[in-house]
């Protein structure tokens, strides 16, 4: 019988700044070798429990601990933080806060050095993990120069790269493409395997981690595990939809099929999952009377960006002769390789980045001599990472910068900020200082800073990352609703679910050129274009398969119809 490696035992947490704990009688065990995903909604405990088993807790954030928790049989309050990092590595979500080298060889080599690991084995060491990784050809770049995809991988190699005991992977796949994201997955799985480590992810895109195989889900609310079970178990329950965590897309349309789902179908992957022929027979039953979506309404161009090339400073060309037009008032996805060009075009397109060939107009004029400033009059941009947008302390003053610098009156700014802070779930935290938000609240700080301003047209790059399903669900159908109003929306985002869910059309980008432009269902069933852009076949693709569905295309399509017209739509009371 294996000894756990760590233990917690009727643990409870409270920091030392708010009037009541965070975790509350916490329970659990974790062995050598072992693999578990911990799932909930954004407020749940998640990070803390993270904390306290890296140690940043009791060491960086203060409060009291009850009950016990303990690493490898000693209590972590009495280990130093230096200890429990020999036994314990992370990966944090925010890769910026995370390096510490000036080159990619240098961070990933940083704990070697720590460690005194002399020249010959700490290169051997850093080449294999890099090449691991996929990051050999960029050793001697800066971690600023790497995408959010590529510092997330020199993350995940800084961490395997020295010999611990456990690895914690906080939302692994936030700034990864689909592919990637796979890649990914099977990446730590592969890496579990080999070293042994024990290993824990924290993670919102539930289906993308079950590409491999987990032992356990530990499903957490308002501070306590509400479910700890294998994956079969849990997706055979209510637990994720009753928690606000998005199901897997097959399970979801086989339950709008009428199947009943059981631990004995181990419903836990689409690959393994066991389909009778009479629930088949259901699933092609449901998609014979499910009618399709009419069609798309012709609207006006609004903005028109014809053959832009643009390269950076250092030579490398990021966008190649492209092309893009966005019909006023639709909402589109922009999707595609992490690198490929898709926020480097947004920054074009917003007048960030100079120096581009091509024309770019909107409303039919002529946005090329237009400044940063006039741009922004017409054109609302929420970037990637949080941290590059926040200029106040408070959370109230820096949604209603925007506002204060055009000059609103004080009593619209207080009813517009509310607004928004309730529709991006921040209102419990409107007096809060910025930087006592998670990474995820910091998201939904700049989204609605600049939701705020009522553009016409805003483009947000990965504008759900790190958000649970509820939060998400919030987000996006408020922007939703601005659509409806006439507001374009245009979301730069690797989350297939959202491009499915709430675009009309994407554009595909890669390699620094526009490879496709069609609906979404389309985009998702064309493998040459799957594969050429980093995509992935969604689930509900390999569910029409497996159900002998001749037009996998069509289901996918008829599945997005049925959610957005009875789902989330009007007819939504008659369910």
């Amino acid at each position: 019988m294996k000894e756990a490696i760590l233990r917690f035992d009727h643990f409870g947490f409270q920091y030392r700044a708010q009037s009541k704990p965070t975790l509350y009688d916490i329970n659990f065990e974790l062995y050598p070798g072992e693999k578990v995903l911990i799932a909930g909604p954004s407020g749940c405990g998640k990070s803390t429990l993270i904390h306290c088993i890296n140690g940043l807790i009791p060491f960086s954030y203060k409060g009291e601990m009850t009950g016990s928790l303990t690493l490898k049989g000693k209590e972590t309050k009495d280990l130093s933080l230096f200890d429990i990092s020999h036994h314990v590595g992370t990966v944090l979500q925010d890769s910026d806060s995370q390096f510490v080298g000036l080159t990619v060889a240098e961070d990933i080599a940083f704990a070697l050095e720590n460690d005194c690991i002399e020249d010959p084995e700490l290169h051997e060491r850093v080449d294999k993990v890099a090449s691991l990784v996929n990051m050999t050809d960029f050793l001697k770049h800066s971690p600023g120069e790497l995408s959010g995809g590529q510092k997330q991988r020199v993350s995940m190699a800084g961490v395997m790269v020295d010999d611990v005991d456990i690895i914690l992977y906080d939302e692994p796949l936030a700034n990864l493409d689909p592919a990637t994201g796979k890649t990914a997955i099977e990446l730590i799985d592969s890496m579990q395997k080999e070293t042994g480590a024990a290993v824990i992810i924290v993670e919102h895109r539930l289906e993308d981690v079950l590409h491999r195989d987990v032992d356990r889900i530990i499903l957490m609310g308002e501070g306590r595990i509400i479910a700890d079970m294998t994956p079969d178990e849990l997706l055979s329950g209510n637990y994720l939809a009753d928690s606000g965590i998005r199901e897997p897309l097959y399970i979801t349309a086989l339950k709008y099929a009428g199947v009943s789902i059981s631990p004995d179908m181990l419903p836990h992957s689409i690959r393994s999952i066991k389909i009778s022929e009479e629930d088949k027979k259901k699933v092609v039953d449901w998609y014979e009377k499910t009618a399709g979506a009419g069609e798309n309404r012709e609207a006006a161009g609004l903005l028109e960006a014809k053959n832009i090339s643009y390269a950076y400073p250092n030579g490398r060309q990021a966008l190649k002769d492209i092309s893009v037009s966005v019909k006023e008032g639709e909402m589109m996805a922009i999707v595609g390789t992490n690198g490929a060009g898709k926020s480097t075009f947004s920054k074009v397109v917003c007048g960030f980045e100079e120096g581009y060939e091509g024309s770019i107009s909107f409303a039919g004029e002529d946005i090329g001599p237009l400044s940063i400033k006039e741009r922004a009059d017409r054109i609302g941009y929420v970037m990637q990472n949080p941290n590059q947008m926040i200029s106040k302390v408070m959370i109230m003053d820096e949604v209603a910068l925007g506002l204060r610098t055009r000059g609103v009156s004080e009593e619209e700014i207080a009813s517009k900020v509310e607004e928004v802070l309730k529709i991006c779930g921040l209102w419990p935290f409107r007096n809060w200082p910025v930087s006592a938000l998670s990474f995820g609240q910091k998201k939904r700080v700049t989204v609605a800073s600049i939701l705020a301003l009522d553009p016409k047209m805003i483009i947000l790059d990965e504008p759900t990352a790190g958000q649970d399903y509820r939060h998400y669900t919030d987000i996006m159908e408020f922007l939703t609703d601005l659509n409806k109003r006439g507001i374009t929306v245009v979301m730069i985002t690797h989350d297939m679910h959202l491009m499915l869910e709430y675009a009309s059309r994407s554009v595909v980008f890669s390699d620094g050129k526009v490879i496709a432009d069609d609906i979404c269902s389309a985009i998702l069933t064309d493998p040459d274009i799957i594969k050429r852009a980093n995509l992935k076949e969604t689930s509900l693709y390999d569910l029409a398969l497996m159900c002998g569905i001749d037009s996998p295309k069509d289901f996918v399509q008829r599945f997005i119809d049925y959610e957005r017209n009875f789902v989330r739509g009007e007819g939504k009371s008659d369910e």
